[in-house]
């Protein structure tokens, strides 16, 4: 059956009578469709240097300013300790949190393709509001449209790229998340760079240029295909059949069609999708998925990294260009992890990925703690050839996360729900990553000030969690199906457990 609870039967057959090639209209719709992550990627590079830019402190922040300037050159965990500041960065993705819920039910009834589309448009109001932002409170409002598109792009485009692209190559298609998210990040780090040096005006180029991507996005978006399973899931089977076949450059779609039509007819049958998320058959997904991953990916202290990295880099007593310097190297980073996971997540597989990068991430974490504990908080400037560990360090860092807990975060969730479930419990991802984020954003440079070198540890004791937390419960997903990938957790040795709880498996399977 489409949600894999048929013990392993027809579907798994079907899977082998799979055809279909690389076609120029797929990849014209993986692009299109990617391009989403640019939007993440763009505002989290942008506010992170932005809210180092003393004409933006001056403006909305002056007591920040004044504190910075009077620390200029030296070492200060507490620099940026403003909780008004954190909750400009923060209050987008509390707003992204509570906007994914409608967008569940757009992407659901209306489509990934519409979803995308108006996550774009509120994408650009936010950048424009931002852009021409004259107090507080129209900077908070831009945070909030930049939230909803956020929430809009972030909920649709997972799901758009791990249903459109062939199940040998979903991982490295629906990697094209991250890819462009990380060029997004990269793009905006090289903007802030030069834009900081245009006064006083600068900061309000690099908001407002959010308006680029969101606008692309919206283009592109009218000639971007429905998903076939979205379109299954709507009932238009005629239209579904002729976007599969174009997307796949053959005829021979019946083994995948049918699938399709199974996976709706039970997608259809569940009346209340977020109920039945909590269904022992959807238990492990809901676990992983939808709770698990996407607190995890925040929880490992990349984003804070991301959000604040010049900030940090000025706090440990770099200078504002050599801390925007900085920033683009971290950016590159991820660009290079995410290039490196796209080329190997097919043959080594999720699990490896996840485990490796732990390894290297915690690493990193305890190198930078040790350092600062050693040769930070006393006030003086970091010696050069300490200030360049901690960089190689964060580097280190930031490129483990780029091949692995960042695309993997987005991927696996993705791909684990059955499409009865897909939609909602992308809601669930997409929510629960967000609010991590925003408390994240929100705590960061409190936590850094109180306890100082101690969130590094903090942050290497979660990726210990994390890392124990994949080892034991996620089963690998490498180039199995889509709509089979619930069969997997029928063999896994906890799941087993609960999803043979559940009562449509009992029916299905009356001999287990």
């Amino acid at each position: 059956m489409g949600g894999g609870f048929g013990g392993g039967g027809e579907v798994s057959k079907r899977a082998q009578l799979y055809e279909g090639r690389i076609t120029g209209y797929f990849i014209l719709a993986c692009v299109v469709g990617s391009l989403g992550g640019s939007l993440f990627g763009y505002d989290l590079g942008v506010s992170s240097g932005v809210t180092s830019m003393d004409d933006f402190l001056k403006k909305f922040f002056p007591k920040v300013y004044v504190r910075k300037q009077e620390h200029l050159h030296e070492t200060d965990y507490c620099k940026y300790d403003n909780q008004v500041l954190t909750l400009f960065t923060s209050s987008l993705y509390f707003a992204g949190l509570v906007s994914t819920f409608g967008a569940s039910l757009v992407t659901r009834n209306y489509g990934r393709r519409i979803s995308i589309m108006v996550g774009s448009v509120s994408f650009f109001l936010g950048g424009a509001v931002n852009a021409g932002a004259i107090n507080l409170a129209m900077l908070i409002i831009g945070r909030i449209f930049l939230g909803v598109g956020i929430g809009f792009g972030n909920q649709a485009v997972p799901l758009y790229l791990s249903e459109i692209a062939p199940y040998k190559i979903r991982g490295a298609v629906n990697q094209l998340f991250q890819l462009t998210t990380c060029l997004g990040i990269l793009v905006a780090d090289i903007i802030n760079y030069f834009t900081n040096k245009i006064h006083p005006w600068g900061w309000r180029l690099s908001l407002g240029l959010a308006m680029v991507p969101a606008t692309m996005i919206f283009v592109g978006g009218l000639f971007l295909p429905e998903t076939p399973n979205s379109l299954v899931e709507q009932g238009r089977l005629e239209e579904a059949r002729i976007i599969l076949e174009k997307v796949r450059g053959t005829h021979k779609v019946d083994a995948e069609f049918e699938d399709l039509k199974e996976a709706s007819e039970l997608a259809r049958a569940v009346k209340n999708p977020f109920r039945n998320l909590l269904a022992p058959r959807n238990r492990p997904q809901l676990v992983i998925g939808a709770l698990g991953i996407p607190a995890f990916q925040q929880l490992s202290g990349m984003n804070s990294i991301l959000f604040y990295s010049p900030v940090i880099f000025q706090s440990l007593g770099f200078g504002s260009g050599a801390a925007l310097y900085s920033s683009i190297i971290t950016g590159s980073m991820l660009v290079v992890g995410a290039l490196v996971s796209m080329s190997v997540v097919d043959r080594l597989g999720r699990r490896f990925l996840f485990m490796e990068a732990g390894i290297q991430m915690i690493g990193s974490m305890v190198v930078v703690a040790i350092t600062l504990a050693l040769k930070f908080g006393t006030g003086q400037t970091l010696s050069k050839g300490v200030a360049v560990l901690l960089v190689i360090a964060i580097c280190l860092f930031v490129v483990a996360y780029g091949w692995a807990w960042g695309p993997l975060g987005w991927l696996v969730p993705s791909e684990l729900f059955p499409l009865e479930a897909r939609s909602a419990g992308q809601s669930v991802v997409v929510s629960v990553n967000l609010f991590f984020t925003a408390a994240i954003a929100q705590c960061f440079l409190a936590a850094l000030c109180h306890l100082r070198y101690g969130v590094f540890i903090l942050f290497a004791g979660l990726i210990v969690i994390m890392s124990i937390f994949i080892y034991l419960l996620l089963p690998e997903t490498k180039q199995v199906p889509i709509e089979e990938i619930s069969q997997l957790f029928e063999k896994h040795w906890y799941w087993k457990r609960i999803v043979s709880k559940d009562p449509r498996f009992s029916l299905q399977n009356p001999k287990q």
